[in-house]
């Protein structure tokens, strides 16, 4: 049953490193400005979750984007959002500690 989470929550290790280090993508850190300030992952854009569906036109759709934030709760939502506007190539990075030491380790 908790594999039904696995999307939402987290990915792949090994299939994440491979966008990362294949496809150049675009890191979206989707949480708030402040925690955003405290910390984030080297080259992330932050566009916070309450701001995604408006600042869509700043993304490019034909380039791998991988959403992250605190836990991986709203870059699932993030994820969900973006695959419902029509981005194909969306990510759920998960949390950004994890990730930036995976983005860290390439």
């Amino acid at each position: 049953m908790l594999s039904i989470f696995k999307g939402i929550f987290s990915n792949d290790d090994t299939a994440l490193k491979e966008v990362l280090v294949k496809n150049n993508p675009q890191l979206i850190d989707v949480r708030t400005p402040l925690e955003f300030n405290g910390g984030t992952v080297k080259g992330a854009k932050n566009i916070p979750l309450s701001e995604l569906e408006s600042k869509l036109g700043s993304l490019d759709k034909s380039k791998n984007i991988v959403v992250f934030c605190q836990s991986g709760n709203r870059s699932g939502q993030a994820m969900r959002i973006l695959q419902n506007k029509g981005f194909e190539k969306v990510h759920n990075g998960g949390g950004w500690r994890a990730l930036k030491s995976l983005v860290e380790s390439i």
